[in-house]
């Protein structure tokens, strides 16, 4: 399978002069989604997880709802120039009676490890609307766990440590308990991630979670959390303007700039307590 990381020899030059070492890479694949055997989407993403990023992702799209809606996940297809499997196209069969992916949700072309939206068939299928809502979420949690929980979760990023290269995203609870923690070259993908994991553990939905990114809020990672009935979402950095609309429309939390012992509260701070 992919490795998580590449060495490559880079030239190092600093103030104190120059030399010649090996340095870790990121890995970036791409990863072909199908469903029932039609390609759906190609991302671009760091190999592992990649069932979970793939129930993550479908869960995201609408798709399932439950772990019960996936009869089967397997690698198939892909093959380099030896003929060995790549493991970069997974095929994910449907349960029976659950609908196939609606018309419009194909991605034109593929989503990049930046954007995950930008690869639409059609702009009026970015919108989706929840099966679970996030408004019904009665998840508080106090600040002073909210303002521990970024340094918790660099402490898990391990390949982070060894690349600088890679987002984070990680499910946690009202105590600060970190449940799961995923890394990828993606945003995008490593919340599809975090997402699938609980799809898989019968968590979905997850009014009793939160949502911790790493980097920035976008429009995209609101919509994800929304779709699995997340009331809250916490990032390091800022969010769009989008993203806040977005939370505030699905009555969920929006949590940005949580940094050090500070944050900015968008939306839903009736479910952060002093």
């Amino acid at each position: 399978m992919g490795r998580v990381t590449v060495r490559r020899p880079v030239r190092r030059i600093s103030a104190t002069g120059e030399r010649r070492r090996p340095d870790s890479l990121a890995a970036e694949e791409p990863l072909e989604i199908r469903v029932d055997g039609k390609a759906l989407a190609v991302t671009m993403r760091t190999p592992g997880h990649d069932v979970e990023l793939a129930h993550g992702f479908l869960l995201s799209e609408g798709v399932l709802g439950s772990r019960e809606d996936v009869a089967a996940a397997r690698y198939c297809d892909g093959v380099d120039d030896q003929g060995r499997n790549t493991y970069n196209v997974l095929d994910v069969t449907l349960a029976p009676g659950v609908a196939p992916p609606e018309t419009g949700v194909e991605r034109n072309f593929y989503t990049t490890s930046s954007c995950g939206v930008c690869g639409k068939a059609a702009l009026d299928a970015v919108k989706l609307k929840s099966r679970f809502s996030p408004a019904e979420s009665t998840f508080e949690v106090k600040t002073d766990v909210l303002v521990e929980l970024p340094d918790t979760l660099r402490d898990k990023q391990k390949v982070f440590k060894s690349t600088g290269g890679l987002h984070a995203a990680a499910l946690f609870t009202p105590d600060g308990e970190l449940e799961v923690v995923r890394e990828d070259v993606g945003r995008h993908n490593a919340v599809d991630k975090v997402l699938g994991w609980a799809l898989q553990a019968g968590r979905i939905p997850a009014p009793g979670l939160g949502l911790l990114v790493s980097g920035r809020a976008s429009f995209e990672l609101v919509q994800k959390a929304a779709m699995a009935g997340i009331g809250i979402l916490a990032a390091v950095s800022a969010p769009s303007s989008l993203a806040v609309e977005l939370a505030e429309e699905n009555g969920m939390t929006l949590i940005g700039f949580l940094r050090g012992d500070s944050m900015n509260l968008y939306t839903g701070d009736q479910r952060v307590l002093a």
